[in-house]
């Protein structure tokens, strides 16, 4: 009677059955053992047996087993689905009665299409498309032969090597074969081979030590260069990895950040000094969050804000204004900031400041609000992504060669560029991007020179020129991942146009 297997498996495990079946190869003269044989002739799966040859590895010497690799014929489900029924066009040919079926009818069937495209090719069939009733489809041959399940029968039976490259390829093509590489194992006894083995201790417990049982116990080797159990931990969400790589693609470029920490804005600083005339829509209830407490602003460098109200209400610097009654309290209204560029207004008025102006590059990221109805496709706010340059003798012409700089760093390469209008701007531009999920143009930012009615007032010297564009971070983060990386980020399939039209991807920075 052979030994018994003392082990973490238990008697009668696979690790057992396959020490008794290397035992009796070595009785036969067998040095070795082929792990796929062995499996099969112990009426094992393969990967069970694989798993106790890893067993008995980890127990030191008892076994020695060296690693291969094979391949192998496999059928698909469709495959032995063939096997089983048949292939499909022979299912189309055998169910095409004596006086025809009408093609619609045909391609109702399981196997229609697949089986109706096959068996014209090879001639077993004909389609007259003059019979009364629509096309019709007769037998062409009276038998045939299914010489497709023939070979995959072959397949399954262990001889697909028999079978020709070509026929292989062409089962391959129609995904009834498919080539799968095997690791097996060539097993052969150890050193401390033995069809008896003692189960490894792996803790020493305190009644070990007290009873001393330990020293006549074996205990399972530390491995310590085994990997630790991963800390489960947060990640960032997808729109601050994007908001780094935007950051280090401006600190590339020589850009400085702006402070942006003052989510409440005076209206003076949000839409005056831009040369937003009060009048103006956007700065209605309806389009702007408004402060109850405090509800109004009260440091203001004055002499710059006198400047202000003259080009508003009368005009200067070459410009004839808005020729309206500009009003002090309309501009000390608080708001919650509906863009970054009044972070730009005050950093481009402390340029302004200097003894000696120097160019500059500004860049901001950071959150903006607007008075919106929230719906699918709009929430009260976002991100906005602003860069501003300025220096002397700056042209249109540099700035679209900025953004293509920006957006070719972002892995953005096809823009378009088309004539806008804003309030703080002229000439202005809005920049489009191929869109590949899509298949068109979409809108990914808005561009413009600063008017001279913004700067001059601020005291820069005439002559400085303010490129400036802006863009929310939402919607580039989809041109720059693209459809199927979100995809993967929600972890489910997503429609494209709906999440394209989602609060993610809203445009109106």
């Amino acid at each position: 009677m052979a030994p018994t297997v003392e082990s973490a498996a238990g008697p009668g495990s696979a690790a057992e059955l396959l020490l008794q079946r290397l035992e009796l190869a070595g009785a036969q003269g067998e040095a070795r053992l082929c792990s796929l044989e062995a499996a099969a002739a112990l009426g094992l799966d393969h990967q069970v047996l694989v798993g106790a040859v890893k067993s008995l590895q980890s127990l030191g010497e008892v076994i020695e087993a060296e690693q291969c690799t094979s391949k192998k014929w496999e059928l698909t489900p469709e495959g032995k689905e063939i096997v089983q029924e048949g292939s499909h066009e022979v299912r189309v040919f055998n169910s095409i009665p004596p006086e025809g079926l009408v093609q619609s009818e045909l391609m109702k069937l399981p196997s229609g299409k697949v089986g109706f495209s096959k068996a014209m090719s090879n001639k077993w069939i004909q389609l007259d498309k003059t019979a009364e009733g629509g096309p019709r489809v007769f037998r062409a041959v009276e038998t045939v032969q299914d010489s497709v399940r023939e070979k995959l029968l072959q397949v399954e039976q262990g001889e697909g090597d028999k079978l020709e490259e070509k026929d292989k390829n062409e089962l391959k093509k129609r995904k009834l074969l498919a080539e799968v590489t095997i690791k097996t194992y060539w097993i052969s006894k150890g050193n401390a081979f033995s069809t008896t083995v003692s189960k490894q201790e792996t803790d020493l417990t305190p009644e070990m030590i007290a009873s001393g049982s330990w020293k006549d116990l074996k205990f399972k080797a530390y491995n310590f260069e085994a990997l630790g159990i991963m800390p489960e931990s947060g990640h960032l969400h997808p729109l601050l990895k994007v908001r780094s790589q935007f950051r280090q693609i401006f600190l590339e470029m020589g850009f400085t950040e702006m402070p942006t920490n003052n989510f409440i804005e005076s209206s003076f600083w949000n839409f005056d000094a831009l040369f937003q005339p009060q009048q103006h829509p956007a700065r209605d209830q309806h389009d702007t969050f408004f402060l109850k407490d405090p509800a109004e602003a009260i440091d203001f460098p004055m002499d710059y804000l006198k400047r202000v109200k003259r080009v508003h209400s009368q005009g200067g610097y070459g410009s004839q204004g808005y020729r309206y009654e500009w009003k002090l309290e309309e501009a000390r209204k608080n708001l919650l900031r509906t863009h970054t560029t009044s972070a730009s207004a005050r950093m481009l008025y402390q340029l302004a400041q200097q003894e000696k102006f120097t160019p500059a590059k500004y860049f901001s990221i950071d959150r903006v609000f607007r008075n919106e109805t929230l719906d699918a496709t709009h929430l009260a706010e976002f991100h906005q992504i602003e860069g501003v340059v300025a220096d002397y003798g700056l042209t249109l012409g540099d700035l679209m060669g900025v953004l293509k700089e920006f957006f070719t760093k972002m892995g953005i390469t096809q823009l378009r560029f088309k004539p806008a209008y804003n309030p703080y701007t002229e000439p202005s531009m809005e920049v489009f991007s191929y869109h590949q999920g899509l298949k068109k143009w979409v809108e990914v930012g808005n561009s413009g020179v600063f008017r001279p009615e913004m700067l001059l007032p601020m005291g820069l010297p005439d002559g400085v020129t303010v490129i400036a564009w802006g863009l929310s971070l939402e919607r580039p983060t989809m041109i720059r991942y693209g459809i199927n990386n979100i995809r993967e980020l929600v972890g489910h399939k997503v429609n494209l146009q709906m999440v394209y039209d989602s609060p993610l991807c809203r445009l109106d920075a």
